[in-house]
């Protein structure tokens, strides 16, 4: 039986004062984990966002998870759909422990008030286990430090068993050791996935885990390639979407890119 597609974007355009997102075909399949890739400004958080229904397109059409955009209660199927991005980390209060920014994500809210069951308060903690933030379920959020919050916000959005799991640059501010501490995390995090698809935004190469199957390139709000993860690493989509001469190399099992500047390719 033919699976049907999880996310399904056909000739997508959000237009604000200028275009932000042109023509977008997009589809992605249950057992896939995909990495949106692209320069800044090219179109990949406000992709997200349209797709949150965060942002309202302007043409297209949107299906995800079956429902089309605006012909479903996007509030409803928000709850099934993860968010791990860097605009809502300061959205939680200092004082809210990692065990109830856990527990919030059941009913897809920030900053849990009322009384937290037995039962959530077990599931938030077998799910702190499982990203590796066992010993932080009492601490309150403004002491954690940001690779710490990146991990409590994916227990969050664990906690409602969502189908989708977006990850908006969820690297962006880590030193090098803390973002190689995280990407290691997701390594492990994604083998332990299952029925569950993640989209994970970054504009580094070298970000792209191998959990990742598939890469969506894009470059000034338009697809430039889609598809499985060595068709689209190639030296000749990077360069066309980044606008300059790119190499791209394996290194162990991730993906590395050196750019010319000055008429030599340096990291």
């Amino acid at each position: 039986m033919k699976s049907s597609p999880l996310i399904e974007v056909k000739n997508l355009g959000v237009y604000r004062d200028a275009s932000i997102l042109q023509n977008i075909d997009w589809t992605v399949k249950p057992g896939e984990h995909w990495a949106v890739l692209g320069p800044n400004g090219s179109g990949k958080s406000s992709l997200l966002n349209a797709l949150c229904a965060y942002l309202t397109p302007s043409s297209g059409e949107i299906r995800l998870l079956g429902k089309r955009y605006g012909r479903s209660d996007w509030r409803e199927l928000r709850k099934k759909i993860g968010l791990v991005s860097s605009s809502l980390r300061p959205m939680i209060r200092e004082d809210e422990t990692a065990l109830k920014a856990v527990i919030s994500g059941r009913q897809a809210m920030l900053n849990y008030w009322g009384k937290v069951s037995d039962a959530d308060r077990g599931k938030a903690l077998r799910i702190l286990k499982e990203v590796e933030c066992a010993p932080l379920g009492d601490r309150p959020w403004g002491v954690l430090s940001q690779g710490e919050q990146q991990r409590v916000m994916i227990g969050r959005a664990l906690m409602a068993n969502y189908r989708i799991l977006f990850l908006d640059e969820p690297c962006a501010g880590l030193d090098l050791v803390a973002r190689e501490r995280f990407l290691n995390f997701m390594q492990r995090l994604t083998r332990g996935l299952k029925n569950r698809t993640l989209v994970f935004v970054t504009h580094h190469v070298e970000e792209i885990l191998p959990a990742f199957s598939h890469v969506l390139l894009l470059s000034q709000g338009r697809v430039v390639a889609s598809g499985r993860k060595a068709k689209v690493l190639t030296a000749a989509c990077l360069s066309k979407a980044y606008q300059a001469p790119i190499r791209i190399f394996k290194k162990g099992p991730r993906y590395a890119a050196t750019v010319r500047v000055d008429k030599k390719f340096i990291l």
